[in-house]
Formats: C-alpha cells, sequence, structure tokens
C-alpha cells in the first residue's frame, strides 16, 4: 500500500510493502490503543513542566532551549522514522515526550498572558478531529486524487516554510506574519488549521488502507502519525487563537 500523503512518518511507511514480523494484521483498535498511549505520554510531559520540571528547574533559558531542541528533535524524529518507519516503536514515544515538553511550556507561558487559552486550543483541536472524522466516514470529505496532491503539495511547501522560518529566527531575522496578529497573519494561520485539518483526512484514508493488511507492527507508524497531526493541528489553532487575542 503506498501511503498519498506528505505526513513524514506515512510518506515511506508503505504499510505491506514490508514483511511481517508476525502473521497478524494492523486493526483499528490497536491504533487506537497506540495512539492514546502516545498522546497520555504527551500530556505526562507536558504536566512535568507545568509542575516546573522538577530536578531540572524551569527558567527563560530552559524554556528557550525547549523550543529549539523540540523542533530540531522532532524534525529529526519525523526524518528518521520516514526511513525507519519499523522504529516508530521507539521513536513515537520520544516525539511524544519531546512535544509534550514543548507544548508544556508554551501552554504554560500563554496562560499566564491569555487565561484559559490552551484549553480553548485543546477543545477546538479535539471538535475538529470529531468534525473530519464525521466527514471523511460520511463520505462528505473524500480523499480522492486531487485532494490528496493538493493537500500533500501545500503541507509539504510550510514544512519547508517552517525550516526556513526557524533557521533565519537562529539569526535574529523573524518573520512578521508569522508571529503577529493583522490581517495576513491571522489570514496564514487560519489556512494552516485548515491544512493540517485536512491533514487529518490524508491520515484517516492511509489508516483505513493498511487495516487488514498492514503488518501488525505498522500500528505503531499509523498512531506515530495520527498525533504528529494532532499535535501540528494544536499548535496552528494556539497560534491563531494567540494573534486574534493580540
Amino acid at each position: 500500500m503506498a501511503a498519498d500523503t506528505r505526513n513524514p512518518v506515512f510518506t515511506r511507511a508503505a504499510f505491506g510493502a514490508r514483511e511481517a514480523v508476525t502473521s497478524e494484521t494492523m486493526t483499528l483498535a490497536g491504533v487506537m490503543r497506540k495512539s492514546l498511549l502516545l498522546l497520555a505520554i504527551c500530556f505526562a510531559a507536558m504536566l512535568y513542566v507545568w509542575e516546573g520540571m522538577p530536578g531540572i528547574g524551569l527558567s527563560e533559558t530552559v524554556i528557550n532551549r525547549l523550543f529549539i531542541g523540540g523542533f530540531i528533535g522532532g524534525v529529526g524524529l519525523l526524518l528518521y522514522t520516514r526511513g525507519r518507519p519499523e522504529r516508530a516503536i521507539f521513536t513515537g514515544p520520544l516525539y511524544a515526550v519531546l512535544q509534550g515538553l514543548v507544548i508544556g511550556a508554551l501552554t504554560l507561558v500563554l496562560q499566564v498572558r491569555y487565561r484559559g487559552l490552551p484549553a480553548q486550543a485543546a477543545l477546538l483541536t479535539v471538535s475538529t478531529l470529531v468534525v473530519m472524522l464525521v466527514g471523511y466516514r460520511t463520505g462528505l470529505i473524500r480523499a480522492s486524487e486531487k485532494f490528496r496532491t493538493v493537500v500533500s503539495s501545500c503541507t509539504l511547501s510550510i514544512f519547508l516554510f517552517y525550516i526556513i522560518a526557524f533557521g533565519m529566527s537562529l539569526f535574529g531575522v523573524e518573520i512578521p506574519f508569522l508571529h503577529e496578529g493583522g490581517a495576513l497573519g491571522i489570514g496564514f494561520s487560519l489556512f494552516v488549521v485548515v491544512l493540517a485539518s485536512f491533514n487529518l483526512i490524508l491520515d484517516f484514508d492511509v489508516i483505513d488502507r493498511g487495516i487488514g493488511s498492514a503488518p501488525a507492527e505498522f500500528e505503531w507508524v499509523a498512531a506515530f502519525g495520527l498525533v504528529v497531526t494532532l499535535i501540528w493541528l494544536y499548535m496552528e489553532i494556539l497560534r491563531l487563537l494567540t494573534k486574534l487575542r493580540r
């Protein structure tokens, strides 16, 4: 099964392209269990930051290092898993921990500035997941070839744009509309939120193709890919709500 999505985890996974370690195949229940486990790990890491990172301490320097390390480490794990999908059983939890620390630091800062905003973002993320799932299951939103091509191309463009923006930020150069409000900034964030939402449709489609045919061990790949999209969606909703509050 070819994975027609720009989710870095799914692209090279090609469920079914490798021989299974056992005769068991991927199931929806297995994917959901592993997805919930990764989300629980992410949430635990977030709570660790909210508790002040006992044993390490929380400071502005630590937060800055978390943001930089989170971005570099996250991209590194995604690219590694893309080439070695069978390692998702290890890279998935590592990614969840890393992103949980980043989300914890980010939400801690935002909670002080904009009380209740992280909870609003979480509620909107869950609501979007439900809407996209219902739309996919009812056939209202179809993962057609054209849909996959457009969403995948836009996602790759945004991914490359974020890498360039991150590199520029290391030299003190910021792209105004990426972090600031205004019509352009809000419009950009809204576009990326919609794009991340549509990526959920691609993830559902890839998972559907793997159920009953892909090796059972690829449940970790499917769970990892879905969690990557959910974390991305949550972060983009946070960015959008922050701009709207300014």
